[in-house]
């Protein structure tokens, strides 16, 4: 199972695609708790949040990062900060998709986050029950067929993210 560094290595060395699921309410990301507490005080977000770094360091090297996010209404407050910040991370070149399980039933998608590089590695992402990542964990080749096909999946029934926020903001 890859964590912190190792695991973030993986962006830094895929050729073309990355695809995330993400399918939790709530992410129990150390780094981003002040930000959190600054979006709920209705606080200015920065520029980050404009245009996301992280992301356009993989796009302006001609990388497609896309994710598809599975969640139901109401959002949560976590879902309502991260959602907010989907705007720059897609100004910065990501392809964001949101499933709302609220108003569309998808079924055959996996209950579990997983990262598909290059469509040739697949990690399943593990998480704590309060949301803290644990890792990545490396999935054997045999079941890249069966990952490509979620992903197709939720790539076909995802709303695109603007039209989705424009609903929901």
């Amino acid at each position: 199972m890859l964590t912190g560094e190792d695991f973030g290595r993986l962006f830094d060395t895929f050729e073309q695609t990355a695809f995330r699921l993400e399918t939790l309410d709530e992410y129990d990301v150390e780094e981003e708790r002040e930000e959190i507490a600054r979006f709920m005080a209705g606080e200015d977000m920065g520029p980050e949040w404009a245009d996301n770094p992280w992301v356009r360091s993989m796009t302006d090297k001609g990388k497609q990062v896309s994710r598809v996010h599975v969640l139901k209404s109401p959002l949560t407050d976590y879902l309502r900060y991260e959602l907010s910040a989907y705007p720059g991370n897609i100004t910065a070149g990501e392809t964001i998709g949101i499933i709302d399980q609220s108003e569309q039933t998808v079924s055959g998608l996996p209950g579990h986050d997983f990262w598909l590089f290059d469509d040739r590695h697949v990690y399943r992402m593990h998480y704590t029950e309060a949301g803290a990542f644990i890792g990545g964990e490396l999935l054997p080749v045999e079941v890249l067929p069966e990952y490509r096909g979620y992903r197709d999946r939720a790539l076909a029934a995802a709303v695109p993210f603007a039209t989705y926020w424009e609903r929901h903001r």
